[in-house]
């Protein structure tokens, strides 16, 4: 039996779910006979394996100067790796496994990869349980010594020592929400669905769907010290589904998307204190309804599930997918005031556009949509943000997560 019961494209019945295994987590499967060109960058590529087409993590190459996409096969066997985040020094690959059961008891897990730089091959070095059901987003801290984990099924959050050779440790941290929501579907109690280090690496914020806070700990990396209550709370709109997280503004303001009542909102954050004031909510798509570019459907957000959100390296925009209405929204962000102000929308070339990233460059976004088994290219204008769809496509079971290599290969 899957570990999502064949059904990775919500969370929604995670307690409904029966006892699920990790069978063949993690095992590696190395190409070293692929060398990267120094012309290409490496990305990691996650997937859900619920329904046996994928493997795990994979590895592609993507040209600077084109944007296009060369696939490079299985880089690392694993459990349904929803999530994939590379070491700033690109040593290392982690990913959340996001299931429910581990052995036999409620669980999901965290992986560790070492990667060779020379192929982008990696290999195993093990996992850790996270504490938490159904782990869907994982970070680094600003030092490279600590990992975070958000379990969305348990509304917990993990932290991870890493060692010098990249492996985690068991957890040294575990922190537990409680709460509710009114959407009594999907607000039934906390959803951790994000976590993220703040600038200056004092803090680290969660988004919580569940409860629609943003809550915010102290965090020491010299002592290895996460605080378990609060120094501070941002408090989202009842019912709107905190999903994902993006500092901006020069660290000065929090964007963030929220899923349930598809709006994007801007909080103004003191690095000092932790605290989030709301100055801005603006819908994620056209409230009223508008055709999205190169779509023949409507954008609604009554029917959007706003997704994944990332402020372009520049600092000058930001982005958010849409799923639904299966575009990418874009934003100007005001250089006086951090506010935001919507500049484009259009398709995403594809259906449920769950994740997407930014190259280091700023030269291209790629978007991984899920339910087309596809991951799409876009050019984006360094002067207005703007996108354009480059007609290239790379086909691969159920994407869900694109990471870039720590830099170029």
């Amino acid at each position: 039996m899957s570990p999502l019961d064949g059904d990775p494209l919500s969370r929604r019945r995670f307690v409904a779910l029966s006892a699920l295994g990790m069978a063949g987590l993690a095992l590696p499967r190395i190409d070293d006979g692929d060398d990267v060109t120094k012309a290409d960058l490496t990305l990691y590529l996650g997937t859900y394996t619920d329904d046996g087409r994928s493997k795990g993590i994979y590895r592609a190459t993507m040209s600077r100067t084109t944007g296009a996409l060369t696939l490079a096969g299985v880089a690392a066997e694993a459990t349904n790796p929803s999530f994939v985040v590379s070491a700033g020094d690109g040593a290392a690959v982690y990913a959340v496994n996001e299931v429910g059961d581990v052995d036999g008891k409620p669980a999901g897990g965290a992986s560790a990869f070492a990667r060779t730089r020379a192929t982008g091959a990696l290999r195993a070095l093990g996992r850790q349980e996270t504490h938490g059901t159904y782990p869907c987003y994982a970070s680094i801290d600003h030092t490279g010594r600590f990992l975070f984990t958000a379990n969305y099924g348990s509304g917990n959050v993990a932290m991870f020592p890493i060692s010098r050779d990249g492996a985690i440790g068991a957890a040294s941290a575990v922190i537990q929400h409680h709460g509710t929501g009114p959407n009594k579907e999907r607000q039934e109690g906390p959803h951790a669905h994000c976590v993220i280090p703040a600038p200056g690496n004092r803090f680290i914020l969660v988004a919580d769907l569940g409860i629609d806070r943003i809550m915010v700990y102290r965090f020491d990396a010299k002592a290895g010290k996460l605080g378990t209550t609060p120094a501070a709370q941002g408090v989202a709109r009842a019912g709107a589904g905190p999903r994902h997280l993006a500092f901006g503004h020069g660290g000065r303001m929090l964007y963030v998307s929220n899923e349930l009542d598809s709006t994007v909102t801007a909080y103004r954050y003191d690095a000092g204190s932790g605290a989030l004031t709301l100055v801005q909510s603006v819908p994620a798509v056209a409230e009223s309804g508008i055709a999205v570019a190169g779509s023949d459907t409507a954008a609604s957000a009554k029917t959007n599930e706003t997704a994944d959100i990332h402020v372009h390296p520049s600092g000058r925009f930001l982005y958010v997918s849409n799923r639904g209405p299966n575009s990418v929204s874009v934003f100007a962000i005001d250089k006086h005031t951090g506010m935001l102000v919507p500049t484009q929308e259009l398709s995403c070339g594809g259906d449920w556009p769950r994740n997407f990233a930014i190259d280091p460059s700023g030269e291209f976004l790629l978007v991984a949509n899920q339910k087309s088994d596809s991951i799409v290219t876009f050019r984006i204008d360094r002067q207005s943000g703007r996108l354009t769809d480059t007609g290239h496509r790379l086909t691969l079971p159920v994407p869900v997560c694109v990471s870039f290599a720590g830099g170029a290969s």
